[in-house]
């Protein structure tokens, strides 16, 4: 008899949405779309969230792209609502309720800058950027260092592609990434004590890795302004605050760089905020994490489950402060 020992990221049948489900309410948005009858009644009366008529991002009629099959999880997906509406977004307020204030973001015009070590610096335009890449959606698990977590369907691109398209010096050992910055949208930029703009950073390897994905879709539709639109980082192992959010540079570099939180409070989160349970926060535990969607408490899993896919990375980096 064979016995098959399901790893961290396969799905668990009854606990999971039904991919048939799921995909027939994806088809019934694209055919709206393709009506324009979303544009007519707008998303937010359709679906109760808090989103921008469709007709306001061009990238609408991209949506929904295809589904990759391979990344699934053991959790049902959290609901739309709760996951656009349950937001850290620091340029907007320091408390989770900030996606009506997140609507003042302007994303088009919207230009992404790669410099550094690369062959050739550029400034590209998203929309241009997207038509470059191959967008697909993946489900994966968002573990906050709050202890909070949500199941998501992203829309979005490797980053490696992007890698690629930067084509960066062999010297080259980190990319850093740059959120937006303009005070006259976004109160938090406001407050002095901040080191803005927020950056975060990756190492080459971990910018390449199969899981690391730049998103700008969710639940089949553009990226929420308050989820990080029009372009944010999704590294499902690390916490969330590695997440870069409405990214406007990729820099490249040889140099390890100081980060948004490390400048700030350097003793409670550190360069590689890999998530491990055994390793508490400063003034709170990490064992286990509150499920948004459900409000359940459940054990939280070493590299957020996905450790088969990346635990390779960190092999010889004894002495490092890799999960906080």
């Amino acid at each position: 008899m064979l016995i098959k020992i399901p790893k961290g990221w396969e799905i668990s049948g009854g606990r999971a949405t039904s991919e048939t489900i799921y995909m027939n309410r994806r088809n019934i948005l694209k055919g709206m779309a393709g009506a324009g009858l979303i544009a007519s009644i707008g998303s937010n009366a359709a679906f109760g969230t808090a989103f921008a008529a469709d007709g306001e991002d061009p990238s609408a009629s991209l949506y929904p792209v295809p589904h990759n099959d391979f990344y699934k999880v053991t959790r049902a997906l959290t609901p739309e609502k709760i996951a656009t509406t349950y937001n850290n977004f620091y340029e907007f307020g320091s408390h989770k309720e900030i996606s009506e204030a997140a609507q003042a973001l302007k994303i088009r015009p919207w230009t992404v800058k790669i410099d550094g070590m690369v062959e050739k610096e550029m400034e590209i335009d998203i929309d241009d950027l997207l038509a470059k890449m191959p967008l697909e959606e993946r489900v994966y698990r968002h573990r906050c260092v709050e202890a909070w977590s949500m199941v998501v369907p992203w829309s979005g691109f490797p980053m490696k592609e992007l890698v690629k398209l930067a084509a960066p010096m062999s010297g080259a050992k980190y990319v850093v990434m740059q959120t937006f910055e303009d005070k006259s949208v976004a109160p938090g930029q406001r407050q002095f004590w901040y080191p803005w703009p927020y950056t975060d950073g990756l190492t080459i390897e971990e910018a390449t890795n199969d899981l690391t994905f730049l998103v700008t879709g969710l639940y089949g539709k553009p990226l929420p302004k308050q989820n990080g639109s029009p372009l944010r980082l999704a590294a499902p192992w690390k916490y969330g605050f590695k997440q870069v959010k409405s990214i406007v540079r990729f820099s490249f570099t040889d140099k390890r760089p100081e980060t948004f939180w490390e400048k700030l409070i350097k003793n409670e989160y550190g360069f590689w905020a890999n998530i491990n349970p055994e390793v508490p926060h400063p003034r709170w535990s990490q064992a286990t994490e509150r499920d948004i969607g459900t409000g359940e408490r459940i054990p939280t899993l070493l590299y957020n489950g996905y450790g088969e896919y990346v635990a390779d990375i960190y092999k010889n980096m004894a002495g490092e402060r890799l999960f906080m």
